[in-house]
């Protein structure tokens, strides 16, 4: 293991409802972190094929289409798109956390997966989706942390609202991260909704997380322009469902302070920056219970750690 690693943090519009295209662009952001020198590169939650915000809009119609559509885009486990994502990182030698919707025969699931530069894969469910994320997403019956021993260190990653859960944080502290990403969606249904609703929220829970695990944090955040579903409430016509915009990627250390200056809001890129875990995280014990890997790029899940 290292003790300097070089992390990217992805700020990227989704190719809304297109897997071919957004496996293309995830591909081109994977060789542009490794042009960068970086040797880890993580994506937001459900960047394949991007998060669905439709979900906010009061027409049952548009649902359902919406929902249509979006199973026929999402990945398989097994499938090609993951296996073309996992060919990349080998092929440049990068670690990737990328986040995806996980197609099950009719049921989809907000999953995260790390890819070593190898070409291993991991991959975890979420456990409970929250309310309205619940009309398309189903829940994992078995919650297994995502955590994988790599050569760069300790690498864990939880997918946006988990990171309000305190009993899933505290699990996965308990893991010992060194390097821990929590993939967000995206910022922008929160706009105008009052600031205690808006990416401050979402941007202090990176910070707490840092800080109470003392670990490095990669927050990757979806931009979120929402042409086209920029919908006035029918209820309200003084509102709007959906604002333009998106959130703000950041990387922090352990003690909670940044370590790049973010992009601009709304900007496309990569945000890098250099950590040292020989100073700035917890030591690495030895690993509890299983982590099954499996080599040229096959699936292996995380079971849930026990005491």
């Amino acid at each position: 293991m290292s003790g300097r690693v070089r992390v990217a943090a992805v700020q990227a519009e989704p190719k809304w409802l297109n897997l071919a295209a957004g496996v293309e662009q995830a591909i081109e952001l994977i060789e542009a972190a490794a042009d960068g020198g970086a040797q880890l590169v993580a994506f937001p939650e459900t960047f394949l094929p991007g998060f669905p915000w439709w979900m906010w809009l009061n027409s049952v119609d548009w649902g359902e289409e919406f929902l249509a559509r979006y199973l026929a885009n999402a990945l398989t486990a097994e499938g090609p798109e993951l296996r073309a994502i996992a060919y990349a990182a080998r092929r440049r030698g990068i670690h990737v956390s990328i986040g995806f919707a996980e197609r099950s025969g009719r049921e989809v699931y907000m999953s995260q997966a790390i890819v070593d530069a190898d070409g291993e894969i991991s991959i975890a469910r979420k456990g409970e989706p929250t309310g309205l994320e619940r009309t398309v997403f189903r829940g994992a019956a078995d919650e297994s942390l995502l955590v994988r021993d790599t050569a760069l260190g300790r690498i864990g990653v939880l997918g946006g609202a988990d990171h309000l859960r305190p009993a899933l944080r505290a699990r996965l502290q308990e893991e010992r991260e060194q390097i821990h990403v929590a993939a967000w969606s995206g910022f922008t249904v929160y706009y105008g909704e009052g600031k205690e609703w808006g990416p401050e929220l979402n941007t202090s829970a990176s910070v707490r997380y840092a800080m109470d695990g003392a670990t490095y944090v990669l927050a990757p955040v979806a931009v979120v322009p929402v042409a086209g579903w920029e919908v006035v409430d029918a209820r309200l016509p003084d509102r709007r469902l959906l604002r333009g915009g998106g959130g703000v990627s950041r990387i922090f250390g352990p003690g909670g302070l940044e370590l790049a200056p973010p992009l601009d809001e709304g900007t496309e890129g990569l945000l890098f920056a250099d950590l040292d875990l020989s100073r700035g995280s917890r030591p690495v014990p030895v690993p509890r219970g299983g982590e099954c890997r499996t080599p040229g790029g096959r699936i292996a899940r995380r079971e849930p750690a026990r005491a």
